[in-house]
């Protein structure tokens, strides 16, 4: 019974390891040939027969970016075994199985669930299954089969770079490449001309042209001069589908830049030019400059001067200035006035670096006529050079004597020469000179910080004939000690990540010095010693002159410390050696992932979670509405007046003043001046109607004062009661008690009682006050004339 059993689960085993080992690419949409397959049954002994089966199924492809409503129809899995009677269920499995893909288990139909993109996955492999839902079998052998996602046009071209910029040289020949722009499409090259990139120039015509497959931009136009236009802006433009209408396009500017050539001669602005020198001018001396123009720049305007021919050409010189590409006449020998008066050179520019490619269109050389006439005069002292240098430490002492000049009367008498300094060329007399020498001295102190160079000019000055002078430039170079500290460059806005790692760079610091040490500037950066092993930060000298700022721990809190300070020492490597100490503040500052600053507000960390920025937005607008009414209605309520005084009956002797015209001398509302008139009249304390007390007070009874016949005193008392009266109004008010006095010693002012003395007055006297007071005398004197 058991080799029976054994015999059997052989021949099924058998059976199962040749389905299964059937190779993937025997799949086919037609029907497998029979096999006959002989075996033992296990209860009757009957020959079995099976019948081998194939896969049904097309290939499969499927477009991306599929927007439609439906699910996306991929294709149908069928086989043979299939009768349409539901009893066989599909299974699907591998990429995207289930997400991606979903299969009915019951027609084998395959949708695509998403829309999907060629670009991210270009194919999907799949394996499908057939099992019988009775016996839950394999009706059919697991199947590999491969969904391809075919391209459509979604990705515009885009270039390497969104800008470019070349040059090339000016007068460049047509078809002169200048530079190649690339362009790259994300679709499939393979399959239609989504991916086919066609160029063209938007903007740069007529000047450049562009390859259309190539991308490379040449010349369009012959002979561009960079005198005439120097920069140019292209606009390239790459489209896919070849070019075609529909197609996707992208853009890049392409800034090109023409370079100087020496295509220019130079040439002079004048054909003569007409200079002087006295006979006594020493060989050296500068008579003039002369300059020849050239639009060209750099060494292709670069020009040498040159003396060609003229009877001068041995009694003077020329030199070419090359900062200013100028060329200065100078004194070649002494000259003398009595032996000539007049000299002509003719003086030649030409270019030091000529094209040999443009040598056709002339020579690049150009010539003026020079005349220099001498000046006859009484020589005063001459120099024993044509200038002077002289280099001084910065550190030299006040009084230090830092050089000499000389100079000697070239006549016979050899006059006595004293020696000065011109003033107007030392306004801060920083220097000195010793009158009978010529020895130059320092008054002051020097800073080559300051000013690097003086110059100065020195005069002699013969003592017998002070009108005979010379004058002389010293130039005074100030040499560098090493007297300043370094410090950092310049100020750093430093700040570190809440969420930063230990031996993470944070800033990059350096230095500069003021002074300029012989062998260049040479900084060193350390922490000073107090933070030399700061638990926060660390700094890691470069060796070239920066120094790195790094953290020394994982996580900073801007809660705990919002703000560290690090002081770092800067030496310098001159002698002697200087050092200053920098403080760094670094802020911790809350960052994204990638490190980028967020927020360093430490206020920021106060603010509720769940408060938006919109609602503080509201919060204050809200406020500021509420200030609006309160100011409107304070406003408001100001414009409207109350009156001080209710009843005529309530008498305070004051003026209330509101800028209102009154009614005249007529007008006794306002307060009883009766009151004023009349000091014996009684007086009857009153609450005030014009306020509302907040307290009743107890109604003061004063002394009466009509005893008191003083008015003066009278005065007093009432200001005294004013002071002291509680109830008294809480703002500026003015009484006023108009009383001129009794028994006053200029009596009355008034001319109305002049009627009964004006025979008895006498004015001849005015007659005597002079000629103003002519009309005056005339109207009162004139007795006679106005009685006739």
């Amino acid at each position: 019974m058991r080799t029976y059993s054994f015999l059997t689960l052989l021949l099924w085993s058998c059976m199962f390891h040749a389905i299964h080992m059937m190779p993937s690419e025997k799949r086919t949409n037609k029907h497998s040939r029979s096999e006959r397959i002989t075996g033992l049954s296990e209860n009757d002994g009957k020959t079995l027969h099976r019948t081998k089966r194939g896969w049904m199924w097309n290939q499969f492809f499927l477009l991306e970016e599929y927007t439609g409503p439906d699910t996306q129809y991929v294709g149908k899995l069928h086989t043979d075994q299939d009768k349409g009677d539901g009893n066989l269920k599909y299974i699907l499995t591998g990429d995207g199985a289930g997400s991606l893909f979903i299969i009915d288990e019951n027609t084998g139909d395959i949708h695509a669930a998403k829309k999907l993109d060629r670009e991210e996955k270009s194919l999907y492999v799949l394996r499908a299954k057939a099992i019988d839902r009775k016996t839950g079998r394999q009706v059919e052998p697991e199947s590999e089969f491969i969904i391809k996602i075919h391209d459509i046009n979604d990705n515009e071209p885009k270039f390497t770079k969104d800008m470019y910029t070349a040059s090339i040289p000016e007068m460049a020949g047509v078809g002169t490449s200048v530079i190649q722009v690339t362009a790259t499409d994300a679709d499939d090259a393979n399959y239609g001309n989504s991916a086919k990139v066609v160029y063209s120039i938007l903007q740069g015509q007529p000047y450049f042209s562009v390859d259309p497959e190539t991308g490379i931009i040449k010349t369009a136009l012959p002979d561009m001069s960079r005198e005439n236009r120097e920069q140019y802006q292209v606009v390239i433009q790459a489209k896919d589908m070849g070019g075609q209408m529909g197609g996707l396009s992208g853009t890049t500017t392409v800034n090109i830049t023409l370079t100087d050539v020496n295509d220019n001669p130079p040439r002079f602005p004048q054909s003569t030019y007409q200079f002087s020198s006295p006979e006594s001018a020493p060989p050296g001396t500068p008579l003039g400059r002369i300059k020849a123009n050239d639009p060209d720049v750099g060494e292709n305007a670069e020009i040498e001067y040159s003396i060609s021919n003229g009877d001068g050409s041995d009694m003077f010189d020329i030199v070419t200035d090359k900062d200013t590409q100028e060329g200065i006449i100078t004194v070649k020998k002494h000259l003398d006035f009595e032996n000539k008066m007049l000299y002509t050179l003719r003086v030649e520019a030409t270019n030091t670096h000529p094209d040999p490619r443009f040598l056709q269109l002339g020579p690049f050389k150009d010539t003026a006529l020079v005349k220099i006439s001498v000046e006859d005069i009484d020589e005063p002292p001459v120099f024993s050079r044509p200038w002077y240098l002289i280099e001084v430490d910065e550190d030299a002492k006040e009084g230090s004597i830092i050089g000499q000049v000389v100079a000697q009367d070239p006549d016979i008498t050899k006059n006595a020469i004293k020696y000065s300094v011109d003033r107007h060329t030392d306004l801060d007399r920083i220097f000195n000179i010793y009158s009978g020498n010529g020895s130059l001295f320092i008054s002051k102190p020097l800073d080559r910080e300051e000013t690097p160079w003086h110059n100065i000019t020195v005069i002699a000055t013969e003592i017998n004939n002070p009108k005979q002078t010379s004058q002389i430039p010293v130039f005074i170079r100030i040499l560098d000690i090493n007297d300043h500290a370094p410090e950092f460059a310049k100020y750093y806005e430093t700040f570190v990540c809440e969420n930063a790692k230990a031996g993470q760079l944070i800033q990059t610091v350096s230095a500069v010095d003021k002074d300029e040490p012989p062998r260049g500037h040479k900084f060193f950066f350390e922490l000073v010693p107090e933070f030399a092993l700061h638990p926060n930060f660390s700094i890691v000298d470069n060796k070239d002159n920066t120094a790195g700022i790094m953290t020394r721990r994982n996580g900073y809190s801007r809660s705990k410390m919002s703000t560290y300070l690090l002081p770092i020492i800067i030496f310098d490597n001159d002698y002697p050696i200087q050092s200053s100490t920098g403080t760094l503040t670094i802020r911790v500052c809350a960052c994204d992932s990638r490190g980028n600053m967020q927020s360093c507000s430490a206020e920021a960390l106060l603010l509720p979670a769940g408060l938006s920025t919109g609602a503080l937005v509201a919060i204050l607008l809200c406020i500021v509405i509420l200030l609006l009414v309160v100011l409107f209605t304070a406003l408001k309520r100001q414009r409207k007046k109350e009156p001080l005084i209710i009843s005529k009956d309530d008498v305070r002797d004051n003026i209330v003043t509101y800028n209102d015209e009154g009614g005249g001398e007529e007008d006794t509302q306002a307060f009883d001046i009766g009151a004023l008139r009349n000091p014996e009249a009684r007086e009857e304390s009153k609450m005030r109607r014009d306020v509302i007390p907040e307290t009743v007070f107890q109604i003061r009874r004063t002394a009466p004062l009509w005893e008191n016949i003083d008015v003066q005193d009278f005065i007093h008392r009432r200001l005294k009661e004013n002071d002291s009266d509680p109830a008294a109004p809480p703002y500026d008010s003015l009484a006023t008690y108009a009383y001129e006095g009794n028994d006053s010693i200029a009596n009355s002012l008034s001319s109305l009682e002049s009627l009964t003395t004006e025979g008895n007055q006498d004015y001849d006297y005015l007659s005597d006050w002079g000629p103003r007071f002519k009309k005056l005398a005339d109207m009162y004197g004139g007795e006679d004339s106005d009685r006739d």
